[in-house]
């Protein structure tokens, strides 16, 4: 049963952990377009994961990395080795073998309470943003950090609302943290409006917020919102879909804000409008 409202209980702590899926970058260092070239995604997916026992969490993934690390199976497997600083020290959907991917879907699916929120944007549309935009402020140069915050504002909307304090775990992102930018692009509405929407700028009152940025061998859960990313990220860039179908119970939203094709907000989908991908293939 969900925990009401009261600041002073500790029930009502949410602690988050965010990743992201694809890149934001759009152009080469000498301003070449990137988009829809190899090596460059489609869509940029900013995904958060709501863990409700981060330590039952880890637990949960240290038996299971024990378990596969003693299996002969796996023997003399690169990624399982110490010295490689993958599957050894966290799981990571993209280095993990089949076989051990499938063992952490199984997790996943089984561990209770795990709520998955996801916006997605596809980089065409902010191609035609940023160029629209030079049109009109000639000295305006976009960054990918501006995409990245944009994002972080939608995908936090509505997620503050219910509980006194929320713990937020960031996938960190090179050398720097950047916790007090995205400090900013939580607590307030995201300024990049690439949609001419009137999102309002709001300020959260009566809320704790711990914001952090760590490496995912240190949280489960950054490794948990790696899997939940990954499997949205094949269904978008490859149309492959088993993988979210999989986990798809564990799925709160996924907000489409670029598929504008009915309404100038996006597509939400959630249980009761599931995404696979037979819904997608209408999109543009």
């Amino acid at each position: 049963m969900e925990n009401k409202r009261n600041p002073k209980a500790p029930t009502s702590i949410r602690h988050y952990f965010v990743d992201e899926g694809g890149d934001s970058t759009l152009f080469s260092k000498t301003g070449k377009v990137l988009v829809g070239t190899e090596g460059c995604s489609r869509f940029f997916i900013l995904g958060l994961l709501d863990v409700p026992n981060p330590t039952a969490l880890k637990d949960r993934f240290d038996r299971l990395r024990a378990q596969l690390m003693d299996d002969s199976y796996f023997t003399g497997v690169p990624s399982m080795q110490l010295h490689e600083r993958k599957t050894a020290l966290a799981f990571h959907a993209k280095d993990d073998l089949p076989e051990v991917r499938r063992e952490v879907f199984r997790v996943l699916r089984d561990m209770e309470g795990l709520r998955f929120y996801a916006v997605v944007a596809d980089k065409l549309s902010v191609l035609e943003y940023v160029r629209q935009r030079n049109k009109r402020e000639s000295d305006y140069r976009y960054h990918p950090n501006e995409l990245y915050d944009y994002l972080t504002g939608r995908l936090f909307n509505k997620r503050l609302r219910q509980h006194g304090r929320y713990i937020i775990t960031f996938s960190k992102r090179g050398k720097s943290g950047r916790t007090h930018s995205l400090r900013q692009a939580i607590e307030f509405a995201p300024e990049m409006q690439h949609k001419q929407s009137n999102l309002q700028r709001r300020t959260l009152t009566n809320v704790t917020l711990n914001i952090s940025a760590a490496i995912p061998k240190e949280h489960a859960g950054l490794q948990a919102v790696d899997y939940f990313i990954w499997a949205l990220q094949r269904l978008y860039e490859r149309g492959e879909d088993r993988y979210l179908v999989y986990l798809w119970q564990a799925f709160g939203l996924v907000h489409d804000i670029d598929d504008t094709c009915k309404t100038e907000h996006g597509v939400y989908y959630t249980q009761n409008k599931p995404l696979t991908a037979e819904t997608l293939k209408s999109r543009k």
